[in-house]
């Protein structure tokens, strides 16, 4: 594969993890909501924490070269960042033990934050190393 279809794919993937995200996004904030969190919280969240998962193994297994690694690395780093936020509110949305220190942290949840952005960044950089080089006519065609 080239280095051009290489950054094609990576900035594929990175796409549909950063299209993932508003929905992880509302569903970590829904746990953190005062009261009690619905039940199709806990349904679209496993779906939700389960489709970052499967992001996160396919970036993991992409063959990048050299200059691509610490970028996919990062991005999987991020990505698997998302998945645990998904992961640790719902258990503290549906913990059958519930505590004060336990309700304190699930009140605390708003969202994914800012390596939620730092992603959406990754996701501009690749996507412009991308077009740069089909622009430099490293791409396919």
């Amino acid at each position: 594969m080239s280095s051009y279809e290489q950054l094609a794919v990576l900035a594929a993937l990175l796409d549909e993890a950063v299209a993932a995200q508003p929905e992880a996004d509302r569903l970590v904030a829904a746990c953190g909501e005062p009261g009690p969190v619905p039940a199709e919280v806990a349904r679209d969240g496993s779906r939700q924490a389960a489709l970052l998962q499967g992001i996160a193994q396919r970036l993991r297994e992409l063959p990048v070269g050299r200059e691509q690694v610490d970028v996919r690395d990062e991005a999987v780093r991020l990505l698997t960042y998302d998945h645990w936020m998904v992961r640790q509110a719902l258990n503290l949305a549906f913990t059958g033990n519930a505590d004060t220190r336990t309700e304190a942290a699930r009140l605390s949840l708003n969202g994914l934050g800012a390596p939620a952005d730092r992603l959406r960044a990754l996701r501009e950089r690749v996507r412009r190393a991308a077009e740069a080089a089909a622009d430099r006519g490293t791409g396919p065609g």
